[in-house]
């Protein structure tokens, strides 16, 4: 078995038209197709962001998150960056804060975090 590459990731908001402008306006993602789900009262839009794609859905009343984030399940997204300390002033310009640059004790890389709207950790790690 081999897989090529990771074809999306999947992330559930809890106000979409605030997601999607965060997801396409924000982060520079591009829309792929949208679709309304009438029998679901849900959208789903498909974004191609860095070479990959993120499917955003909407429902009625999902559940927040559980814990922050160190629930078993999915931790968080990441995104491989040229320049962590540009890609924090492009951030914090746009309005979204980041954490404090941090150094991976591994790889020696630096790396940092910031939030979606409704809190999901995003990750920036520097190439």
């Amino acid at each position: 078995m081999k897989f090529n590459k990771v074809h999306h990731t999947a992330i559930i908001c809890s106000d979409y038209q605030k997601s999607k402008s965060f997801y396409t306006d924000i982060l520079g993602g591009s829309i792929i197709k949208e679709t309304y789900r009438a029998e679901r009262n849900s959208y789903k839009l498909d974004i191609s962001i860095a070479g990959s794609q993120i499917e955003l859905f909407s429902f009625p009343n999902p559940p927040t998150r559980i814990s922050n984030p160190e629930a078993c399940g999915l931790r968080h997204l990441a995104f491989e960056v040229e320049s962590i300390e540009k890609t924090v002033k492009d951030l914090s310009d746009r309005g979204v804060e980041a954490e404090e640059v941090r150094v991976d004790e591994i790889t020696n890389k630096k790396f940092t975090f910031f939030r979606d709207p409704d809190g999901l950790p995003i990750e920036i790690y520097e190439k």
